[in-house]
């Protein structure tokens, strides 16, 4: 069974007709071709698939695209009009995007703490990033990307 589902993405508007089982994971990359959104585990457990949504960071492969409706979704895409963002600059700068396969999620799950927590400590980062893995890294760069960011802000 399909059906029509409005949603709006990066602060653009969307109908997309599409199966009631699509989770918001598969309408932002089959449907609107939004790549920037990773699918890892498909279980909530990696954060590959991390996006914004109304604010707070949540796995988009455990959200159907119709609970989505209504609400502001922001993916990475969406983060900066012009040029990297302070938090994706300081990424690049500490090396703390290798592979880059978990750096959407983790961008994200950052910019939903420093828009709650401008100053947090490396308590919070860590708290915050628990739900994104990373095998390249080792957390230290992105922990040290996060602070970085914080003092930009």
């Amino acid at each position: 069974m399909k059906i029509a589902v409005n949603l709006k993405v990066n602060n653009r508007n969307h109908s997309l007709f599409i199966p009631a089982k699509t989770t918001l994971l598969q309408a932002l990359r089959d449907y609107l071709g939004l790549t920037g959104v990773k699918e890892g585990c498909g279980k909530g457990e990696c954060g590959a698939c991390t996006v914004l949504l109304d604010g707070k960071a949540v796995p988009s492969c455990l959200v159907l695209a119709a609970q989505a409706e209504g609400k502001d979704v922001l993916t990475v895409e969406g983060l900066a009009n012009e040029g990297l963002t302070p938090l994706q600059r300081a990424f690049v700068e500490e090396g703390a995007v290798q592979c880059g396969y978990c750096t959407p999620g983790m961008i994200l799950s950052a910019e939903a703490l420093l828009r709650e927590n401008p100053n947090p400590s490396e308590e919070e980062i860590k708290e915050a990033i628990s739900g994104n893995l990373c095998r390249c890294t080792g957390y230290l760069k992105i922990i040290k990307a996060i602070k970085k960011a914080a003092k930009r802000r």
